[in-house]
């Protein structure tokens, strides 16, 4: 959902792609003033057995915005995005991060698999990347 959309991000599929239709339905319940969050997708995702990549173009295609980004990264009002550089990163985590990097990026996936496996919270990675000046990149859902 990059910025050269402008709000219109089904413009970035092309027109020969279309939704899912269950999960173009199976959306419809999710949204709330326009929006879908981001767990909201990703529990669809799963409950649908779908990727999150499938969500999110049916997301777009709906013309549907992602807010509350599990990364903190965006979608909360008035601020935008919630993530803010931890104090401290421990040297094992920097490690994994540092491990996880492609083209100097860590992953959306990459970066819940750490919370995960490090037992953090996705917000604590994300703080971890923010202070370590590393850009998260690749959303599962498409936003980024």
């Amino acid at each position: 959902m990059g910025g050269q959309h402008k709000g219109n991000f089904a413009a970035k599929h092309g027109p020969e792609i279309e939704a899912d239709p269950a999960v173009a339905d199976a959306l419809k319940s999710k949204v709330k003033d326009g929006r879908v969050s981001c767990a909201a997708a990703h529990h669809l995702a799963r409950d649908l057995k779908v990727s999150p990549a499938l969500v999110g173009v049916a997301l777009d295609l709906a013309r549907y915005r992602i807010n509350k980004c599990q990364l903190g990264l965006f979608g909360y009002w008035p601020e935008k995005r919630i993530v803010k550089p931890a104090l401290h990163v421990a040297p094992e985590l920097e490690k994994a991060i540092r491990a996880a990097l492609k083209n100097s990026r860590l992953s959306c996936s990459d970066a819940w698999e750490l919370a995960e496996k490090s037992g953090l919270s996705r917000l604590e990675v994300a703080a971890a990347c923010e202070a370590l000046q590393i850009r998260i990149s690749s959303c599962q859902l498409g936003a980024f």
